[in-house]
């Protein structure tokens, strides 16, 4: 397996990317091909202890950088020679299994769609970041890539989300929710309503195990795996889940600090507090799919340190290896809105 990192994104890059892919390596066994300057990408490998560049890790030079300032929609255009555009050439190309930036999201979205191509049929892609619950994890889609949808968009997103959460998290007839303000079918905006229609026919065709509509504070506690919103709202769901987590712990972590005895009590749930700090970490968790691409392409969070960019790369060999693509691909009719008739 083989996969490209863009040494060049990211508030840690070069670095972070570089030995991150070292350790990917190792652990993984996977073949890299690092894009970006290649000086800094060998000074790195130097300070990492590797004089000479090592087996397995490739460096595909490209001297511009695609800056987090830079006009998203243009930027992988203006700069042809950017680790990122680079990189992207290549996947589209065939000359790796998935690509990984921790760069501009923007960017990385929209070099994905023209470089790269959606699969046929799809009308977009989307992010889908998996966040814990109560019951293990579910698939939140979108959360941020597309801020204004169509019902036919969120109908896609479903399919997709449905996909990913069977076949690279294992989850069997994935249940899907519509992110929504009630239960109840009246509940919501026209967006919704239409959303819910189209969910639900797709639901009695046997497509979707649909189940209709879910609050956050459901979707939270288990009540589905695969939550289906609008970019807009998948955000906002996705930064409260990760505000919450921290605000939690932090408060934890004071209140069981303040005196002798609850310093006590802290030593003995010091393992517990730090899983549930990893739950959402982004180093942890890796990235987030972008789901759609005709090939598979992670964004890494923009402050990934080495361990993430290594989980990152696990996390595209788990998508390469999935066959998801290939899914989506064959069953796309289902998921096209046929235009009604005058």
């Amino acid at each position: 397996m083989k996969i490209i990192i863009d040494a060049m994104g990211g508030d840690f890059a070069p670095e972070a990317p570089v030995r991150g892919a070292l350790l990917a390596r190792e652990k993984y066994g996977a073949d890299i091909i690092l894009t970006g300057r290649t000086a800094d990408i060998l000074r790195e490998l130097e300070k990492a202890g590797c004089k000479e560049v090592p087996q397995g890790i490739e460096i595909a030079n490209a001297e511009e950088v695609v800056e987090i300032c830079d006009d998203p929609a243009t930027a992988f255009k203006q700069k042809k020679d950017s680790s990122l555009t680079v990189g992207l050439n290549l996947l589209r190309d065939g000359q790796a299994d998935g690509f990984i930036s921790a760069g501009s999201t923007g960017a990385l979205l929209a070099g994905a769609t023209l470089v790269v191509k959606r699969i046929r049929g799809l009308r977009r892609a989307a992010l889908a970041p998996t966040i814990p619950t109560m019951t293990g994890k579910a698939v939140l889609i979108d959360c941020g890539a597309n801020a204004e949808c169509t019902s036919e968009y969120l109908l896609q997103f479903a399919y997709l989300g449905s996909y990913y959460a069977e076949k690279v998290l294992g989850i069997v007839q994935p249940r899907v929710g519509l992110l929504n303000i009630g239960a109840e079918p009246s509940k919501g905006d026209t967006l919704r309503h239409e959303t819910y229609a189209r969910l639900k026919e797709a639901g009695g065709q046997g497509h979707l195990n649909f189940i209709g509509n879910i609050e956050a504070n459901t979707a939270l506690a288990g009540g589905c795996d695969v939550i289906v919103a609008d970019g807009y709202s998948g955000n906002i769901m996705l930064k409260s889940v990760e505000g919450a987590a921290k605000l939690m712990s932090g408060e934890l972590k004071k209140m069981l600090t303040k005196s002798a005895k609850t310093k006590l009590a802290y030593l003995l749930l010091k393992d517990g507090l730090a899983d549930f700090k990893k739950m959402l970490d982004p180093n942890e968790v890796g990235g987030t799919a972008l789901l759609g691409i005709s090939r598979p392409v992670v964004k890494a969070h923009g402050s990934s340190n080495a361990a993430a960019f290594c989980n990152a790369v696990r996390q595209t060999i788990a998508v390469a290896e999935s066959g998801i693509i290939a899914d989506i691909t064959q069953n796309v009719d289902k998921m096209k809105v046929t235009p009604e008739k005058d």
